[in-house]
């Protein structure tokens, strides 16, 4: 492919395809086992070698980039086993023509152990580690196969890659148990060591207000009740959450611990593209490849109608570049109510993640996202503090110098 038709976008494989150690309630993922149709050998449904080589030459020479990150996701991708990613950086490697490879990995932990931090530590994988703050907020949802809690080992692992100088992340749900422990929940976080934290919601609808028609997913139509499951956080709850923890941040955190969401926030500030893709005017710059090489829209829409093909039929550029998730992508802006684009903080979020428009509204074509309110409150809860740090970093100055200014601000 010459340079000219070489395009950016980003892949998460899930070499596992569904497959966990753990059965926590609120995974949306876990149902495509019944998407997928496993045979009764489950490694059937793990990346063999011959789509992995593949897949990696193909995604090096398709970016236009001299760096490139490889994002490996689950289920739990731990599962693959260590020699897997052992082969992935062979491959990497003998395929990198000069650019600069990074992985990033995204896991429960629960596998983690002395030879994974050793590997993790040697090739510089960044991880995520999916852990909800609080141990007992953790230990609701986030239980073994044998329903055990988990907390403990989860801590345990995080100790472990800081002891063997392996950067990570921390990716924390917010549901209807800890909605409101926002403040405590961070500075449970920042007592674990991490710097770097994402909160991501949780919304979904019981099985029978969703369906899938034409192999579009549905929500529940305009005649019926919408039900969401119980684990799901309140319309309102995320932006009390958010709001809480950005209070605790703003105090004295600013320029040394890293909430994706307020980078994301103070970048449209700035006049940067959002980085968080909720926030983005389009989708569709965050693509998944499943274990069988099959491609999709994004990793809430593995649904057959969102399938754009399979890398040992087609090119991953002409995937991702195609006309149908072109289509995709500018869904989101094109499919907004009313209400959202005359709402005042519309060019912050472009209304959200599509997959959380089940609201119906009177009068409206559209479905309105779910969490609404709970975004305007985020907005408008930051915005005093984001334009005093735009401000800030506009003058050649440090984000972090305003962090004495608003202490001395009326609450």
């Amino acid at each position: 492919m010459s340079p000219a038709h070489k395009a950016r976008f980003h892949m998460m494989a899930k070499p596992t395809s569904f497959h966990c150690n753990l059965k926590c309630d609120y995974c949306f993922y876990l149902e495509k086992e019944d998407t997928f149709s496993p045979a009764t050998d489950p490694r059937t449904n793990y990346m063999g070698d011959g789509t992995l080589k593949r897949y990696v030459r193909d995604y090096i020479r398709s970016q236009d980039s001299d760096e490139i990150d490889f994002a490996w996701q689950g289920g739990e991708p731990t599962l693959a086993g260590l020699d897997f990613y052992k082969q992935v950086v062979k491959y990497q490697q003998q395929y990198a023509e000069g650019k600069r490879i990074t992985n990033s990995f995204q896991t429960n932990a629960i596998a983690i152990n002395k030879q994974w931090a050793e590997f993790f530590a040697e090739h510089q994988f960044l991880i995520g580690v999916s852990i909800d703050g609080i141990a007992e907020v953790h230990d609701k949802y986030r239980i073994s196969v044998n329903g055990r809690p988990t907390f403990e080992r989860v801590k345990h692992a995080i100790e472990l890659l800081k002891s063997h100088g392996v950067e990570f992340n921390t990716l924390t749900v917010i549901n209807d148990q800890n909605w409101h422990q926002g403040r405590e929940t961070y500075r449970a976080l920042k007592a674990l060591g991490s710097q770097h934290l994402q909160f991501i919601p949780i919304v979904e609808l019981q099985p029978q207000c969703q369906s899938i028609q034409k192999g579009h997913y549905v929500p529940a139509g305009a005649s019926e009740e919408l039900e969401l499951a119980p684990f799901s956080v309140p319309a309102h709850g995320y932006g009390r959450f958010m709001a809480d923890v950005f209070d605790e941040w703003i105090k004295e955190d600013v320029g040394q611990v890293f909430v994706r969401m307020f980078d994301s926030i103070l970048a449209t500030w700035l006049g940067y593209p959002a980085s968080v893709c909720v926030q983005s005017r389009e989708c569709g710059q965050a693509m998944v490849i499943e274990a069988n090489g099959d491609v999709y829209s994004c990793d809430h829409y593995v649904y057959p109608a969102n399938k754009l093909g399979n890398i040992s039929q087609t090119n991953i550029a002409t995937l991702a570049t195609s006309k149908q998730q072109r289509r995709f992508g500018s869904a989101k802006s094109a499919k907004l109510t009313q209400r959202c684009q005359q709402c005042d903080f519309h060019a912050l979020c472009f209304g959200g993640c599509p997959k959380h428009r089940i609201e119906t509204v009177a009068d409206e074509r559209h479905k309105h996202n779910y969490l609404c309110a709970s975004y305007q409150q985020i907005f408008r809860h930051t915005a005093p503090a984001m334009h005093l740090m735009a401000q800030e970093i506009q003058r050649g100055g440090h984000a972090a110098n305003v962090m004495p200014l608003l202490a001395g601000m009326p609450a």
